[in-house]
């Protein structure tokens, strides 16, 4: 046996110890829904390793990830669905089948004839709609760039990104004359989905974007409470301008 089938079974074998009569009450009491919480937050720190760069710590991630799948697959298989190798074997005949340009005779030399491709694969899977198998669950920004990614496949898309910036900007307009909260609400959605088209027509991940956006506003106003803490002071003690002006202070060095 190979040494990656080794330590795959031997995780199994843990998996299944824990299972056991006699092996964990935590793990024990686990179901699918109790563990979705897991899956997403592992899930995330993979992503935060990635972005860290950090080769230990995507190891040690990718570990609780895998984690995760033999926990969903032990749980099917005692309730008599399936179980890892089923999982394995499904995805391995699944990409075989989606990439006949390496396993079969298609010619595809280009990763835009690949992806042109792609949606004729799912569908000789059953797939009955473009946008099906996108998650609901996604966060809305990453599910919105997918959903614009799979219609611009089929031609639905502007051809450049000045007509996505003009849609942008008439949203914003219809935006600000919206009265009603339900209709705040829609074109508040709508400028969100514009904005991403705007992403994505320039090449920018708009998940990644924001939450780099969002690392900057932390270091920022982390900067701001700590100047504040070293003089003895709290928030109260100080006007929007002064606040603004300790903001400019944080730019200036770099955060």
């Amino acid at each position: 046996m190979s040494k990656n089938g080794q330590a795959i079974d031997a995780l199994l074998e843990v998996m299944d110890r824990l299972l056991a009569p006699d092996g964990c009450p935590w793990d024990r009491e686990q179901t699918h829904e109790s563990l979705q919480r897991y899956l997403i937050e592992e899930s995330y720190e993979v992503i935060e390793a990635i972005k860290m760069q950090d080769m230990h710590k995507l190891r040690e991630e990718l570990g609780d990830l895998l984690l995760q799948v033999v926990f969903h697959a032990a749980l099917a298989e005692r309730e008599g669905h399936f179980d890892f190798a089923g999982v394995a074997d499904t995805v391995k005949e699944k990409m075989i089948a989606r990439h006949p340009h390496v396993f079969s005779h298609m010619d595809l030399k280009s990763s835009d004839e690949v992806m042109a491709h792609w949606e004729d694969f799912k569908k000789k899977e059953g797939k009955k709609y473009l946008l099906e198998g996108i998650p609901a669950i996604l966060p809305a920004l990453m599910r919105a760039e997918k959903m614009q990614e799979k219609a611009a496949r089929v031609g639905f898309d502007w051809p450049g990104v000045e007509g996505a910036l003009e849609k942008f900007k008439e949203e914003v307009e219809e935006l600000v004359v919206a009265a009603k909260p339900e209709e705040i609400k829609e074109e508040m959605g709508d400028v969100f989905f514009a904005l991403v088209n705007v992403a994505r027509l320039k090449n920018i991940d708009p998940e990644e974007a924001l939450q780099s956006c969002n690392d900057k506003f932390a270091a920022r106003f982390n900067y701001i409470e700590k100047k504040i803490r070293a003089e003895g002071k709290d928030f109260a003690d100080y006007g929007l301008e002064e606040l603004d002006q300790i903001w400019d202070e944080a730019k200036t060095k770099g955060l």
